[in-house]
């Protein structure tokens, strides 16, 4: 069996920007294109799970999120194709859910695809529907500390022992060579 890691976008991997939908405004968080180099390295498929409700408010198009990826590929210096596989969930928070994190729909199905081992995977985001997606599809949950957010708003009681807590993506990934 293989392992995963399923990587939120905006607040992981790049600034969050309330409603991104420039892709000029897309700008990469410190040390996140090393980290996902040391994952492809160590052996871990990439997954990207998005939530980008301003497509489901009517803010934006899916052609704007899918240019701000794009952007956001290029100045990782890593190219689309070496994500295992994409999930981009438009809904609003008030719409049905099919996709839109905390569901931990998208996982289950890419744990079967690819036949992962749920017990070397992680959900790594800076929100806690990332955190809950992690911890309802019985995976690893990472806490990526917001600095636009105080520090572990959100997280409650039923997070202790469940979530781990880095500063940021490349802090988590240099923890898996000492565990």
């Amino acid at each position: 069996m293989s392992q995963g890691v399923f990587l939120d976008r905006d607040g992981t991997l790049i600034e969050h920007v309330p409603y991104l939908s420039d892709p000029k405004a897309v700008k990469l968080l410190p040390g996140a294109s090393e980290a996902l180099k040391a994952l492809q390295a160590l052996g871990y498929k990439l997954f990207l799970f998005t939530n980008q409700s301003g497509v489901g408010r009517g803010y934006f198009t899916m052609d704007a999120v899918h240019a701000c990826n794009d952007k956001m590929f290029d100045l990782l210096g890593i190219p689309k194709a070496d994500f295992a596989n994409i999930c981009i969930a438009p809904e609003a928070p008030d719409a049905p859910t099919v996709y839109r994190k905390p569901s931990p729909k998208f996982i289950h199905e890419m744990i079967e695809a690819h036949k992962l081992d749920p017990q070397a995977c992680y959900m790594i985001g800076d929100s806690v529907k990332d955190i809950e997606a992690g911890i309802r599809a019985g995976i690893h949950s990472v806490f990526i500390n917001n600095p636009t957010l105080p520090e572990g708003e959100g997280l409650n009681e039923n997070h202790i022992g469940k979530v781990a807590r880095y500063p940021n993506l490349k802090a988590f990934v240099d923890s898996l060579g000492t565990t």
